[in-house]
């Protein structure tokens, strides 16, 4: 019965190392991010209360006490934008995603905005999802 628990203790101990040294986030100063984030987060994000900003291997995070997360690459360019209790500021957001949601959703507000290889998805406060392409074309309405 002692082996058996032992070799449980065990396997814990390292099921949680392996965690920890693949979860390579680092806490670091509003100060060490790059300065194009750092201006984006000024400009739009001041009247926020940061909680924590980390880095990892290829981005840059930075997570408010409201719920807002605003996640970049390592030059500073923003690659998600999640306001969970609020919208995503409106100058922030592509003209072209910006005037399909109003003329196709009215009413609607993005809470949600992720740019990546692939184009940008966005999440509505109503509850869609709506995927474009690099060149601003639908690819995917989710409900």
């Amino acid at each position: 019965m002692k082996s058996i628990k032992a070799i449980l203790l065990l396997v814990a101990v390292l099921a949680t190392s392996f965690n920890a040294r693949a979860d390579h986030d680092q806490v670091i100063s509003f100060n060490e991010m790059p300065e194009a984030a750092q201006a984006i987060l000024k400009q739009y994000f001041a009247n926020k209360v940061p909680l924590v900003a980390t880095v990892d291997w290829d981005d840059y995070t930075i997570v408010y006490d409201s719920g807002e997360k605003v996640e970049f690459d390592k030059q500073g360019n923003w690659k998600e934008i999640n306001c969970r209790t609020s919208c995503v500021p409106t100058e922030l957001i592509p003209e072209a995603i910006k005037s399909h949601i109003q003329a196709t959703f009215p009413g609607s507000a993005i809470i949600k905005l992720d740019r990546n290889r692939r184009g940008y998805e966005v999440k509505l406060n109503n509850g869609l999802e709506v995927e474009y392409d690099p060149t601003f074309q639908i690819i995917d309405i989710d409900d």
